[in-house]
């Protein structure tokens, strides 16, 4: 499965809810599949989507807020997985998409294949679930409509040749559009 396949999935099961997602490709494919005022594109801040979900999470506990993040993402900001599970917010799902690369600069690889990111999360506390196709996807998606979180899964992908355009929001619309949808 490739990341765009699965942000296509998990969009089309979210409707409304609010995304956070990570700099790069993810932000890229959510735009191009996706793009609605309550997605906030990350432009140029790698690591961050998580620690800004995070604070969009504890000040709307009514909304389920979701992250999407990429395993070099998470990687380059894993205290936020510790504060993430010591504050255990009931309404937020963190998806990390992990292809063992950095895609979006060249493909660089990461340590995902020799760090276990799900039993990291499993051991701050988020309900963690690896997936590796497309059909298991669909099938978490659905069990987790009615949990609380914090949830955490692991959306295991392949590289891609495909590439999305650029988000072409200006930064401060983003954020004002984003607000807004709040």
């Amino acid at each position: 499965m490739i990341r765009k396949n699965a942000i296509r999935i998990i969009c089309k099961n979210l409707v409304k809810n609010p995304i956070v997602s990570a700099n790069g490709f993810i932000s890229r494919d959510l735009f191009e599949i996706c793009d609605k005022k309550s997605n906030f594109y990350m432009i140029g801040s790698m690591g961050l989507a998580s620690s800004i979900g995070l604070g969009i999470a504890l000040k709307n506990p009514k909304k389920t807020i979701f992250i999407f993040d990429g395993d070099g993402n998470i990687l380059m900001n894993m205290g936020s997985l510790v504060t993430i599970g010591s504050l255990s917010p009931k309404n937020l799902v963190h998806i990390v998409f992990d292809n063992e690369v950095h895609e979006s600069t060249g493909s660089q690889p990461t340590n995902s294949k020799n760090v276990s990111l799900e039993k990291i999360a499993s051991n701050l506390n988020y309900k963690v679930y690896k997936i590796t196709s497309e059909s298991k996807l669909i099938k978490i998606l659905k069990q987790i409509k009615n949990k609380p979180g914090p949830i955490f899964l692991l959306v295991k992908i392949s590289k891609s040749k495909e590439q999305s355009s650029r988000v072409s929001w200006d930064p401060e619309i983003i954020r004002n559009r984003f607000m807004a949808s709040l």
